[in-house]
């Protein structure tokens, strides 16, 4: 199962101060808006998201459809296949995305612990 591009989306309080750290780590800003309280930054391969006030927990993310700079990939598995692959599996869909949809879409899962899972497609 290729569930796409990874991230950690993190919960921060103070995102100029998570800012200043993960740039002392070697990170540089790659998208996002400090105004909007959010941040997407990279380390060479490794990318971590700061996101003050937006949700109450660190999230694993995955982005089908696209690389590890945000580009559109040729191929990959639709969101509503990767949903329904978990279904299949028994695994509980916390928020589904409509599989009547094209296009951009998101949905959540949790692992055994209650960490949250997104699969959040752009394309």
């Amino acid at each position: 199962m290729d569930l796409g591009n990874f991230s950690i989306s993190l919960n921060v309080k103070d995102i100029k101060a998570s800012k200043l750290f993960y740039e002392s780590l070697g990170y540089t800003v790659f998208h996002g808006n400090l105004e909007q309280h959010w941040l997407i930054m990279k380390n060479k391969t490794s990318t971590v998201g700061l996101f003050q006030g937006m949700f109450e927990k660190n999230i694993l993310t995955f982005n089908p459809g696209w690389d590890g700079n945000a580009k559109a990939l040729e191929s990959y598995t639709d969101i509503r296949e990767l949903q329904q692959q978990l279904k299949d599996k028994g695994i509980k869909i916390e928020t589904e995305v409509d599989e009547n949809t094209t296009g951009p879409a998101s949905f959540v899962v949790m692992d055994p612990d209650g960490n949250p899972i997104l699969i959040d497609q752009h394309v």
